[in-house]
This record gives structure tokens, sequence and C-alpha cells, in this order.
């Protein structure tokens, strides 16, 4: 897709198109919920699958690192598509997951995820998990994305982004 028809694309179901490739996310059944050229913010509904403590129903923290990690790669790649109208890959080159209180069983987690620069080689992103409020985080991230380039994708995935 070319530049010119970025307007006809919205970012919200390019994101979900990313985000139900990852066989992770379609297990946890990750929801997009919107998306932007700045942000993505997702949904993890509360699973009993996915407790890390089953005395206290809490969900394990390699899930919201999960929830973390995709809501900044979506964020990452629907920042390039704005900017380029490129479909491009960019795996995660770090990612740091500071955790400030455990989720409240029952309830689903959003992950709110924002690339704030993009350079020719290297994306950068912040993100918060929350339940109730952004105000009241279960834990913050700061990450870095490679650009890797359109060339390097199957066309099979790049006709899944297009919605082709």
């Amino acid at each position: 897709m070319k530049p010119d028809n970025r307007d006809f694309f919205p970012l919200t179901a390019f994101a979900k198109r990313f985000v139900d490739q990852l066989a992770q996310c379609r297990e946890l059944g990750v929801n997009t919920l919107e998306a932007s050229e700045h942000h993505v913010l997702l949904e993890l509904p509360y699973n009993p699958q996915v407790i890390g403590y089953p005395d206290s129903g809490v969900i394990h923290g390699g899930v919201i690192t999960t929830l973390m990690d995709t809501a900044c790669g979506a964020a990452v790649i629907t920042a390039i598509y704005h900017q380029s109208g490129e479909v491009e890959l960019s795996p995660t080159l770090d990612l740091r997951v500071d955790y400030m209180k455990s989720a409240t069983p029952e309830k689903p987690v959003f992950g709110f995820a924002e690339c704030f620069k993009l350079s020719s080689s290297v994306a950068f992103v912040r993100a918060i998990a929350y339940q109730d409020s952004m105000d009241a985080p279960l834990a913050q991230a700061v990450g870095s994305f490679m650009r890797i380039g359109s060339e390097l994708m199957t066309d099979e995935f790049r006709r899944v982004m297009e919605g082709n």
C-alpha cells in the first residue's frame, strides 16, 4: 500500500491484524481496542489459565510482560506505517519492565504503549499496564525495537497486514 492511501487504512484495524497474527496473543485472548500514529491500547481479559499464584488468583508477571511487549511492537509498526506507508516488522531489541503492584484478580488488564521516536534503525517506546486507571499502573516499560525494513517480510504476512 502506498503512503498516499494511509488515510483509508485505519490504524486500529492494522494493529489488530498484527496482534491477531501472534499465537501467544490469540491464546491469551488479547484484544486490540485502539491505535493511532502514536499509540496502541490492548486488553488482556482475565483468564484463570494465566494465574501465576493460585492462592491469590493474581495473573503471572510473564503474561503482563507479553502484553506490554506486544503493545509496544504494535505501536512501533503503526507509527512506521503512518510515517512511511510501509509494512515493516520490528523485533524487540530491549524491553525493561518495572512491576509496581499485582493485578486485581477477575479484572482485565490494559496495555497502553506509545512509540515516541523513530530513527532509521531503531524505534523507542514507553508503556504502562493498568486496570482501572492509567494513573495507577501495575507496571511500566521502556524499550527499543529494531527496524529491519519491509523487504524481509513474507508476502503472506504483508497481505494479511494490508488486509488483503
